[in-house]
């Protein structure tokens, strides 16, 4: 394995809805609070903030798409201004509660049926994600990096935001050679922590001290 993914996995590696506290599964509601957190992950904001406001609004109750449709407005405002997501709170509020219905009514609450919808093209799967409100190129991506785990048809998924992070670390940005480099992690540990060295430089000046 390379010496620098292995520091950078080492420190970096865990899965953005491991740090939101999603425990996730090919169910129903992991993969809605997956959604979720790719909607305020995607929007200009630190990824700490939209990680707490991802834990506000499923420590509020909103952690499916039918509680997520029946709460009003302000219950998904205040819920966000507790996590500390405040700049985009209205606009959200308005795209989960718009996002939650169509999940209910095009794929009856279970995103399973969306995937099944693509029939196995990750294309498809790009598109059909990109159908829910709140959910653009940079949602969808996000989405497909971390349900690589229990949806294999994506995997391997390292996006482009994942290959700028290897760039900066001064890995190749091909996704093969960076997959042989990373030997048996996980595609979806290898491109969270990528990512995080893509937003973040004190990550890679880190990884590359302990490198040497």
């Amino acid at each position: 394995m390379d010496r620098v993914v292995r520091e950078l996995t080492a420190a970096e590696g865990r899965t953005y809805a491991e740090e939101a506290g999603i425990r996730l599964r090919d169910t129903p509601q992991p993969l809605y609070r997956l959604l979720v957190l790719s909607c305020l992950l995607s929007a200009r904001i630190r990824s700490s903030t939209a990680l707490a406001a991802a834990r506000a609004l499923f420590e509020a109750g909103f952690g499916s798409p039918r509680a997520m449709a029946d709460a009003t407005w302000q219950q998904r405002v205040d819920a966000l201004g507790r996590g500390g997501y405040r700049r985009y709170d209205e606009r959200t509020s308005t795209q989960l509660g718009d996002g939650a219905r169509l999940v209910l009514d095009r794929w009856g609450g279970d995103l399973r049926r969306l995937r099944k919808e693509a029939d196995g093209d990750v294309g498809e799967l790009d598109r059909l994600l990109q159908k829910v409100p709140g959910i653009g190129p940079a949602g969808a991506a996000i989405f497909l990096r971390e349900v690589q785990r229990v949806w294999p048809e994506p995997a391997p998924y390292l996006d482009g935001k994942a290959l700028s992070g290897a760039r900066r670390l001064g890995l190749p940005d091909d996704p093969r050679q960076l997959l042989k480099r990373a030997g048996d992690i996980e595609p979806a540990v290898l491109a969270a922590a990528l990512v995080r060295a893509a937003l973040d430089k004190q990550v890679v000046e880190e990884c590359l001290r302990r490198a040497g």
